[in-house]
């Protein structure tokens, strides 16, 4: 088939370029605008613009598809390059602008978005991180039919797969990812032949995964240890779970819940046990072991290379979010 693309970060730009690999042509690419990043803040290339200019794909960065709205050349500029594609349908990925009503209407075949939840369950930006800070046994992916609202179109064809125990959301990220691709190139070679069988989304079960807030990740010590794992591990590579020790902010980057019951005596957030293999910490109902974290303008490291140059003791205790 000949496609137009949108998508920005890594989970697109693999399937991006599955689909290449797999012979359909692309038209044109859409992805965001270069932004800041790095400790120099200078503007970077999203994954999927990379992998345009890398393999000669045209390539357009509108800031708004929305003709009536902040950007207007830049979505007219963008409606002409579409038009132009004359593509038989358009593969969305994380791409991170909403389509307008023009934009859906173009392709003969619509527009199909691969997204990383089994729908209904966790519509929205961050379904990844959600299912696991959720502590849900499996997610997947689902090949949607896109309409006007928010990841509400009819399923085309989906594929679950278990979230391990110790999967963070880089792990499965990455599962996902490429299971995605996979999905999409089967969907598009079903619609090709006729036999693609949208089916309505369920009116029950619908949850949304709401955007990740950098304000998340400070861990709460009075929740359960299954949760605070469950959210170190989603937050895991971003935004990172933070705990103040000393005044100094950590990022806590793993961690598993322990057989053993902390002390009553002892309040939420204290430090009951400090080895190589772990940091101990009280929770609600269990202890936390922490095995990976890192200072400030530092590199992650295991507890045995951490305890080498910060001093932790039973009885320190962590501070409260916020301070």
């Amino acid at each position: 088939m000949r496609l137009i693309f949108a998508g920005t970060p890594e989970f697109a730009r693999v399937a991006l370029a599955q689909l290449h690999a797999s012979g359909h042509e692309i038209a044109l690419v859409l992805t965001q605008p270069d932004r800041p990043a790095g400790r120099g803040l200078k503007l970077q290339p999203s994954a999927v613009k990379q992998y345009a200019l890398d393999h000669g794909i045209s390539l357009a960065q509108p800031r708004s598809l929305r003709l009536d709205g902040k950007y207007p050349q830049d979505a007219g500029d963008a409606q002409a390059l579409l038009a132009l594609a004359q593509a038989d349908a358009m593969v969305v990925a994380a791409y991170g602008l909403i389509l307008p009503q023009w934009v859906l209407d173009l392709p003969p075949l619509g527009c199909f978005n691969i997204h990383a939840s089994m729908l209904p369950r966790w519509r929205g930006a961050a379904p990844i991180h959600r299912a696991i800070e959720a502590g849900d046994a499996q997610t997947g992916v689902t090949i949607m039919q896109m309409d006007a609202g928010l990841d509400t179109g009819a399923m085309l064809l989906a594929q679950a797969t278990p979230i391990g125990a110790s999967d963070t959301t880089g792990a499965l990220h990455d599962r996902l990812a490429e299971l995605g691709g996979r999905l999409m190139v089967q969907a598009l070679d079903l619609a090709a032949q006729g036999r693609l069988q949208p089916v309505a989304q369920p009116e029950t079960g619908v949850s949304y995964a709401h955007k990740i807030e950098k304000e998340e990740a400070a861990i709460d010590w009075t929740q359960s240890a299954a949760l605070i794992t469950q959210r170190i591990r989603a937050f895991n590579p971003f935004p990172g779970a933070t705990a103040v020790l000393n005044g100094e902010s950590l990022k806590i980057w793993l961690a598993e819940v322990s057989a053993d019951k902390p002390p009553v005596s002892e309040k939420f957030g204290t430090i009951v046990a400090v080895a190589p293999v772990g940091i101990g910490v009280a929770a609600l109902d269990s202890i936390v072991i922490i095995t990976q974290l890192q200072r400030p303008g530092g590199k992650r490291l295991s507890v045995a290379e951490f305890l080498r140059g910060f001093e932790v003791q039973p009885g320190m205790v962590f501070e409260k979010p916020g301070g």
